[in-house]
């Protein structure tokens, strides 16, 4: 007689094949050297030409001299890029899962609407002027819109179709409201312009200390659900089979994207395509496993913003372009390299 095997043996993935499992192992310790690399030419490389021996000078022996100044302005930018990369590469990674989408990003669920839209807010109606009082309108501005995505995409009964047509709604509504807001307040569009862009440039110790709690929260919370994830990706039946609570993990997936994409958004304004290119390239090595999608995410997502940043700041010497403009005219022709090379993914 047969004995059938119990859901979970049927339903597990088959084990990695050893050159994966090889290159994931060798790949990650590699990828933070890069990642140390790319920083230490983010700190070294800049829009003001600095010798190496003034960039250790800033670095080891910081006065209030011209070129340390420098250097720690580049400190903190390089800062706050290592987190804000690494949050959109989670947020990335965590809501093309949750959605089923490899194509996903942070503003398809309209979190970047919401923190777009609490600023125009900010500056037009409550006269907020710096980016330190930026930062929590921004915030707020993005969870509330995570929470509303979650309650029309039917709270308990969510599904990714749902969530999906629910971000997209909002996101036309609040693009409407901020070009409402903008055309009639030309002091609002002046201040806008910069931060809508995306940049590192006003990173400073304040900025970094606000939003690194909510960073370190939402990464915790994102790496502990690679494994509900996994088996979610398998489908709802067989998630159930395996023990998943589907709603508790769609809820605090949205919760762990919201943090993550609304504090690096409230600290450097709504950067395109960082969240969708690094997850979606990662996956082409790691297999589908998020076990390892979202380490190397975190640490790749970083390289690709500040590598941008540093490619801004040299081309337009003594000026310096912004590293939204420059994601966006890199992330732009390999969207659609990836869309053409790789049909999506069904949701």
């Amino acid at each position: 007689m047969l004995v059938e095997s119990p859901p979970e043996q049927r339903a597990a993935p088959a084990p990695a094949p050893r050159n994966r499992r090889v290159m994931r192992a060798v790949g990650l310790p590699l990828s933070v050297v890069i990642l140390l690399l790319v920083a230490a030419a983010s700190i070294a490389i800049g829009a003001k030409e600095l010798s190496l021996e003034q960039v250790w000078h800033g670095l080891f022996h910081a006065s209030d001299t011209y070129g340390d100044v420098v250097v720690a302005d580049r400190l903190s930018r390089t800062l706050l890029g290592v987190l804000a990369g690494a949050a959109l590469g989670l947020a990335g990674a965590v809501l093309q899962a949750l959605t089923r989408n490899p194509l996903a990003d942070p503003g398809l669920l309209g979190i970047n609407a919401g923190a777009s839209a609490a600023v125009v807010t900010a500056i037009t109606f409550f006269g907020v002027t710096s980016l330190s009082g930026y930062v929590w309108f921004a915030f707020c501005g993005a969870a509330a819109v995570g929470a509303l995505v979650w309650f029309l995409g039917g709270s308990r009964s969510a599904t990714p179709v749902r969530l999906v047509l629910a971000g997209t709604a909002i996101t036309a509504a609040l693009f409407g409201y901020l070009q409402a807001v903008m055309i009639l307040d030309d002091a609002a569009l002046g201040k806008m312009r910069f931060w809508t862009v995306g940049s590192l440039a006003a990173a400073d110790d304040a900025t970094i200390g606000q939003v690194l709690p909510f960073l370190l929260a939402g990464t915790a919370l994102a790496l502990s659900l690679a494994r509900p994830l996994n088996a979610m990706a398998m489908g709802d039946d067989t998630a159930k089979a395996l023990g998943a609570n589907l709603n508790r993990t769609r809820a605090l997936s949205m919760l762990a994207a919201t943090v993550l994409c609304g504090a690096a958004t409230a600290a450097c304004g709504p950067i395109v395509f960082v969240g969708l290119m690094v997850p979606h390239a990662v996956r082409s090595f790691t297999g589908p496993d998020l076990r390892w999608i979202l380490p190397y995410a975190a640490i790749l997502s970083p390289v690709l913003l500040l590598g941008a940043d540093v490619l801004g700041r040299v081309v337009a010497r003594p000026a310096e372009l912004q590293v939204g403009i420059v994601t966006a005219v890199i992330g732009g022709p390999l969207f659609i390299f990836l869309v053409r090379r790789r049909r999506t993914a069904q949701l």
